[in-house]
């Protein structure tokens, strides 16, 4: 506890909320005008609401799970190739360096970025198209990581996060936009995150070499990793600064999505990176068949709450939720016969 001029005590969570009233743009969200929670609960008396958020994610199973969670490479033998995790808080340090050159709602913005892909599947966007296909054509990432934060987590309550946190990690994704501004800096992140991860992880695999990014656009956006990345938020700050939106200064955003849409067409599709992505969704395949046909096998949540949400919904929630590894050894146990264990480990 701090004190007053007058001697009475006064939390630190509201020293932080003034500071936001004296320091932060006038564009910024303030904490203090958050939409709340579904379940309201007693005040932190040292953090403010979004710094809880941040908290509760980081802090989460789902959260933990994404070390071992596909992010382009499947279960990769290097460890320097990105995970889920490594790229979730590659966002959230871009989203704060724009942020607080912005000077926008940080606490608000990291939240955000953290929980932006606790619904990601495994193997990355392949186990994403195979709940497509297997379960609901409408299933995406960033619905489920939704789903994760308002039920999954804690056995059913969910994180009980604020408003503006569940609206900016559904909305940081396809031509979602977020009602915040500190949202909309994450959407951007995500993809400066990955544009520039996607290529040094590619040029780490063989599958792409320095010399083939078109030199049009290094020219523009700079010949290495941290350059490019330099370059893409000074942009977005350039654009952005003392404004009510979130953008990117014109001839570096085409820049930008050039760059995109070569990695779309050398990297995300028929390379070697990608290589494999059918048998990671023939997998998953398998496992949602298998669990749809004998759910009790499931683990307990799962399975008593297939009388409410219906059986397919709770195997993919459990599907989506488990790791590479966990699915690979899941898939294992269930497919692949005891006696064959040791020749298909080799």
């Amino acid at each position: 506890m701090k004190e007053n001029e007058n001697g009475a005590g006064r939390c630190v969570s509201e020293i932080f909320l003034e500071r936001e009233r004296q320091f932060l743009s006038p564009y910024a969200f303030f904490t203090a005008n958050t939409h709340g929670r579904d379940y309201p609960y007693e005040k932190c008396m040292i953090r403010t609401e979004f710094q809880r958020d941040r908290d509760r994610i980081i802090h989460s199973k789902s959260f933990r799970r994404l070390m071992h969670k596909t992010q382009v490479f499947f279960s990769p033998v290097d460890e320097h190739y990105r995970t889920r995790m490594t790229h979730t808080l590659e966002v959230a340090q871009i989203a704060r360096i724009i942020c607080r050159a912005l000077r926008l709602n940080e606490d608000l913005t990291e939240a955000i970025a953290l929980g932006h892909d606790l619904g990601h599947t495994p193997f990355g966007h392949a186990g994403e198209v195979a709940m497509q296909r297997y379960y609901d054509p409408t299933f995406t990432h960033y619905k489920q990581s939704l789903r994760v934060v308002e039920f999954l987590e804690n056995n059913g309550k969910g994180l009980n996060l604020t408003w503006e946190v569940r609206d900016g990690i559904v909305n940081h994704s396809g031509d979602n936009k977020a009602s915040t501004l500190e949202g909309i800096i994450v959407k951007f992140a995500d993809r400066i995150a990955y544009i520039n991860h996607d290529i040094d992880d590619a040029i780490r695999a063989g599958v792409l070499s320095p010399d083939d990014i078109p030199r049009e656009l290094t020219d523009v956006l700079g010949t290495t990793h941290s350059s490019r990345i330099n370059t893409m938020v000074t942009a977005v700050i350039d654009a952005s600064y003392d404004k009510g939106e979130i953008t990117m200064t014109p001839h570096i955003y085409e820049a930008t999505m050039e760059l995109r849409k070569f990695l779309f067409d050398r990297v995300y599709i028929d390379s070697a990176a990608k290589a494999e992505e059918s048998k990671a969704q023939e997998l998953l395949a398998r496992l949602f068949d298998y669990y749809v046909k004998k759910p009790e096998e499931m683990p307990e949540f799962y399975y008593n709450n297939i009388e409410r949400e219906g059986v397919e919904r709770c195997v993919c929630d459990y599907v989506a939720g488990m790791t590479d590894r966990y699915a690979i050894d899941k898939y294992k146990d269930l497919f692949i016969p005891r006696v064959w264990r040791g020749l298909a480990d080799d």
